[in-house]
This record gives structure tokens, C-alpha cells and sequence, in this order.
């Protein structure tokens, strides 16, 4: 079993890999989401271990995009990172990219919420309060508008909802509650 990587060990990874404001900024509120989950699912012990995975899924998708979550695995094995972590990383690009099937609850949330965030954060810049009272239906009205935030796959959002055995209400719900938890990012 490897190491697990502190925060900032593992944010000077993140940034050695990638220097786009927007990535650096959607790792931040992936490492958010994801700490909030733990707690709020009884993984408060784990939370660390749920947020590193959340900060670190996209490592290689700024630098290897045809390689994403392929070439993260090398990455965090050369670095001597632990396999529940690499693991937790190549999963969210299931059916995508990798066939490494989300299995552990955390796993599938991270793999459920990645594209959510980003379909929550666009709806969000579109009005004028932004995060401030969205409520499910205007994620919802906006995930049936395939144009709209085209780059965030409505069907990984199912597949998320459906591993997780939540309706896809209470994934937007549960999400949207989550992001409203982060302090300081900005969603936009």
C-alpha cells in the first residue's frame, strides 16, 4: 500500500501537471464536493483520502488528454501514491476512457458529480444570484438541453445516479448542497 499524499504535496502534483486556472479551479471544488460527501455518507474518517481523490481525478487531463485517466495511473503509482487512490482516479473515467468500474461509494460519487458540478456551475453563472437558492429544477431544466453545457455528459450523470441508486433529483440535490458548502470558490 502506498502513501497517501498531504494537501499540499498533493496540490504540487496537481499544478506540476496542470497551470489552467479553470482545471485548477474545478480540482478545488472537486476536492470540496468530495469532502463533503465523506461526512455527510459516515466517511468522516476517510474524508482526506475522499478529497485527495476529488483534487487529484483530472491530474493527467490538462497535459494527456487522449491519455486521461490513463496516464494519471502511471503518474500516481511512479510517485508511490497509494492504490485505493489511483484506483479512485482511473475509475471516474469509466466507459469513457478506462474500463476500471467505480465500486466503492466514494468512487462512484466522484465519478457521478464530476460532470455534475460542471452542469450546476454553468447554470449557476447564467443567473444573476448564482448558487445562491438553485434549485433542482433549473439544474434539471437545463440538463434535458443537451446544447446547453454541451461538454458535460448527461449520460455519466445518469450511469452516476443509477450506480449510486439515487434518483437523479437527489443527486442535483445532494450536489448542489454540497457545492453551496465550499467557502471561497467562486463557481464561475
Amino acid at each position: 500500500m502506498g502513501a497517501m499524499p498531504t494537501r499540499d504535496a498533493a496540490w504540487a502534483l496537481l499544478t506540476e501537471y496542470n497551470q489552467d486556472a479553470f482545471h485548477l479551479k474545478h480540482a478545488q471544488i472537486m476536492e470540496g464536493v468530495m469532502r463533503h460527501f465523506a461526512a455527510q455518507l459516515g466517511y468522516g474518517d476517510e474524508a482526506e483520502f475522499w478529497a485527495m481523490a476529488g483534487l487529484l481525478h483530472d491530474l493527467d487531463f490538462e497535459r494527456y488528454p487522449d491519455q486521461h485517466c490513463i496516464k494519471a495511473q502511471e503518474i500516481l503509482r511512479q510517485r508511490g501514491m497509494d492504490e485505493r487512490l489511483v484506483r479512485a482516479v482511473a475509475s471516474h473515467g469509466y466507459a469513457l476512457t478506462v474500463d476500471i468500474e467505480p465500486v466503492h461509494e466514494m468512487e462512484k460519487i466522484l465519478y457521478a458529480t464530476d460532470e455534475l458540478t460542471g452542469l450546476i456551475g454553468a447554470v449557476a453563472l447564467m443567473r444573476p444570484t448564482g448558487m445562491d437558492g438553485l434549485e433542482v429544477k433549473s439544474v434539471k431544466k437545463k440538463f434535458k438541453s443537451p446544447g446547453f453545457a454541451a461538454g458535460c455528459s448527461r449520460e455519466v450523470i445518469q450511469r452516476g445516479a443509477d450506480m449510486l441508486g439515487w434518483e437523479l433529483d437527489e443527486l442535483i440535490a445532494r450536489t448542489i448542497a454540497a457545492l453551496n458548502t465550499l467557502p471561497a470558490i467562486s463557481m464561475g
